[in-house]
């Protein structure tokens, strides 16, 4: 299981701490998306910084989704099967398969080598957030908001 994280708030007061855990997620600036392991490592970062991200479990159909239409390779080149399929050797063919062992948690984007870029750059989502200063409990758009990731990050495509 994977997790999609997605930075909502800009870099304003915040914390030295809470921004050295951002750079450690490549979260630099606001709508931008990492997908990262459910580990206890990035649970504690997570948890570090549930105040300015949100974040939730990514499924397969969503993420190869994402990965399609916002993943990146360097010098703008777009993620395709062709792509995928010859970076890991033929282990995955499409980028459907890649996407679908990502969220099980077989996989990881590092996978796919130096040339892919491991952050995503999201559009603001199409209504806006909730409010960037309340939990996703309380209405806002901040914290774990669980499967309901997958619907925000299709706003975002």
């Amino acid at each position: 299981m994977t997790f999609a994280i997605v930075r909502v708030r800009g870099p304003i007061n915040i914390n030295g701490g809470i921004q050295d855990t951002m750079k450690m997620l490549r979260l630099t600036r606001p709508n931008h998306c990492v997908i990262v392991p459910t580990d206890p490592s990035h649970q504690g970062m997570l948890n570090k910084i549930k105040d300015y991200v949100t974040y939730g479990e990514v499924d397969a159909t969503t993420l190869a989704e994402l990965i399609r239409t916002r993943g990146r390779l360097y010098g703008d080149k777009p993620i395709d099967d062709a792509f995928v399929n010859t970076a890991t050797q033929g282990k995955y063919k499409t980028v459907a398969d890649f996407a679908n062992a990502i969220a099980l948690g077989k996989a990881k984007l590092k996978e796919l080598g130096e040339d892919a870029k491991l952050v995503f750059r999201l559009s603001p989502p199409q209504g806006g957030y909730e409010g960037i200063k309340r939990h996703y409990t309380m209405g806002g758009a901040l914290g774990y908001r669980g499967k309901e990731i997958n619907e925000l990050i299709r706003r975002m495509l």
